[in-house]
């Protein structure tokens, strides 16, 4: 089972996001849109793994660890990959927490909105760029598992975790 930690942004930050996306057009341009109900903030990706074993090492890690206060703010692109980025106070020390043993490259939060095989057109990370939804705190995180079906890829929660008091408080 492929397993990976996330936060899922609230509804009113996945609203934020979708109707600036509308507003922009989104649609079309060769891209694979990602839809709403799949967005997350990847925390660690652990690819094939046991889930009782990942269940019981993430209940350690984040013991105690405080919630971030997020926001989404302006996109970039990774190769066939447009994504939303984010601004976060505390995100970065909960990924280290969860980060798999062994990951050596530094930690990059961000929320993927589309996929294309033939490269992301310019014009969408700089359409983005100015948009900063409002900020929210991220008091749960929760183990996905991502299993491939008929339709596509399927996320499904299989753990959840409260995070503590907002940071900085």
């Amino acid at each position: 089972m492929r397993l990976f930690s996330a936060l899922l942004p609230p509804a009113g930050a996945v609203g934020e996001l979708r109707d600036e996306l509308v507003r922009l057009g989104a649609g079309g341009d060769g891209l694979r849109w990602e839809p709403a109900a799949r967005w997350h903030l990847t925390l660690g990706f652990y690819g094939e793994d046991d889930l009782g074993e990942r269940l019981d090492w993430l209940g350690a890690r984040l013991a105690g660890c405080a919630a971030p206060t997020v926001r989404l703010a302006g996109a970039g692109t990774f190769p066939g990959v447009l994504w939303a980025g984010v601004d976060a106070e505390g995100l970065a020390a909960l990924a280290g927490r969860v980060a798999p043993v062994g990951m050596d490259r530094p930690y990059r939060p961000h929320l993927t909105l589309a996929r294309a095989s033939a490269g992301v057109p310019e014009h969408w990370p700089e359409r983005l760029a100015g948009f900063r939804g409002g900020p929210w705190t991220a008091t749960e995180a929760v183990l996905m598992s991502s299993e491939r079906g008929a339709g596509g890829v399927e996320y499904t929660v299989v753990g959840r975790w409260s995070l503590g008091v907002e940071h900085g408080r």
